[in-house]
């Protein structure tokens, strides 16, 4: 197989799945399919770039019907992980898979926690529930402003959030609850992530900020981030990327304002000469619309979206290659505001590819860490990959 790849771009579509998984009912999750349902719920979908490029052949999506020669060499993956959180999602991707899930707390958290971080932090507590992050802020804002105590908060995926106003706790003491809570949480209760969720605003009219930061726990290993820094590749970590990783595996991160900010920032990384990985995610699909409820939010979003792609593939040098997948699935229609276990979509594009490869349903999201490694030359532990498959003149 001749490789020549310069750069490998993944991008994140965070929380847009495509259908439940074979485990799903194990988790509440039997009738999910975010991409799908948000489409029929919106009476269909206007996304030609990424019909052409075969999103159409993954599952049923209104507006979005087959191609007979798509573009992409496409298929869709399996998550091995237990859990249907962010961190193990992102780890899968990159050649982690986790034999137990992260804990989660749909009671709140345990009194020996929380005493141990109200006397750290040196205030009271408010909340210590699973509340949607808008509905805890706005039952409690007024509270917290007037008692100076933090919001905490956790869903069904294993996050510690604590949202504080930033005129009232200012960012760096926010942070530095964020860095006690994280030292907290260990051994059987080390969550995935601890979350600042800034915001600001009046009673009635909160607005979270960009201020958010994520303490997540570090990789228990390796990951193909490590392999491509090993042998002197860059890997440029586009939105909440370094916090997902614990900072592990990351050359450069570059902090966004939302989707359309990530995409700009990942077509100035594009066109910068250096050989690696840019691997992005684009979190507003989940954060202010999957969460949320708000099926036409989210197809506003991924609409947004499609509109740039054409930017983004015509960026693409010889050489480069070009992923589009997602880490798991929050879909708007369902009860609830959590995240969907479920498959999540692949597709793959650049100008020296094959188009139209099937890459059929993968058994583990780590086939894309094996076969970026293979892109470039190397080998990684964990994962099948299929660069032979998609490489043009190859096989």
């Amino acid at each position: 197989m001749t490789v020549t790849t310069q750069k490998v771009v993944i991008i994140i579509l965070d929380s847009v799945g495509i259908g439940a998984l074979p485990d799903a009912a194990l988790y509440g999750d039997l009738e999910c399919n975010t991409l799908g349902n948000c489409s029929f719920a919106v009476d269909g979908l206007n996304l030609p770039h990424l019909g052409r490029l075969g999103l159409g052949l993954l599952t049923d999506i209104s507006g979005v019907p087959p191609v007979d020669k798509p573009l992409a060499c496409y298929g869709k993956m399996m998550e091995r992980s237990p859990g249907k959180d962010t961190t193990t999602g992102h780890w899968e991707l990159a050649g982690i898979i986790l034999d137990r899930p992260f804990p989660v707390y749909p009671e709140g958290f345990p009194p020996e926690i929380m005493e141990q971080f109200a006397r750290r932090t040196g205030r009271g507590v408010l909340g210590n529930k699973a509340a949607s992050g808008t509905g805890v802020v706005d039952e409690l804002g007024e509270l917290h402003m007037q008692t100076g105590y933090p919001i905490v908060y956790t869903s069904a995926d294993s996050v510690f959030q604590i949202a504080a106003h930033e005129e009232v706790i200012p960012l760096e003491e926010l942070y530095r609850m964020c860095r006690i809570a994280r030292e907290l949480l260990t051994g059987e209760h080390e969550v995935g992530r601890v979350i600042a969720r800034p915001f600001i605003g009046k009673p009635g009219s909160f607005t979270r900020t960009a201020n958010r930061h994520d303490f997540s726990v570090k990789p228990p290993a390796p990951t193909v981030l490590d392999l491509l820094l090993d042998n002197g590749l860059q890997v440029v970590g586009v939105g909440k990327v370094k916090d997902i990783f614990a900072g592990h595996g990351i050359t450069r991160s570059i902090s966004t304002a939302g989707n359309m900010d990530g995409v700009d920032k990942t077509l100035a990384a594009m066109r910068e000469d250096f050989a690696g990985l840019i691997f992005t995610n684009l979190v507003d699909f989940d954060q202010l619309y999957g969460h949320r409820n708000d099926p036409h939010g989210y197809a506003g979003a991924l609409e947004e979206f499609d509109r740039r792609l054409p930017e983004i593939m015509d960026a693409l040098r010889p050489g480069d290659v070009l992923f589009i997948t997602a880490d798991h699935g929050t879909d708007p229609t369902t009860p609830g505001t959590d995240h969907t276990r479920e498959y999540v979509p692949l597709l793959v594009y650049g100008p020296g590819l094959k188009q139209g490869v099937v890459l059929g349903v993968r058994s583990s999201f780590s086939d894309v860490a094996a076969t970026v490694a293979r892109l470039f030359g190397l080998e990684f532990g964990t994962g099948a990959s299929f660069a032979h498959q998609i490489i043009a003149g190859d096989g």
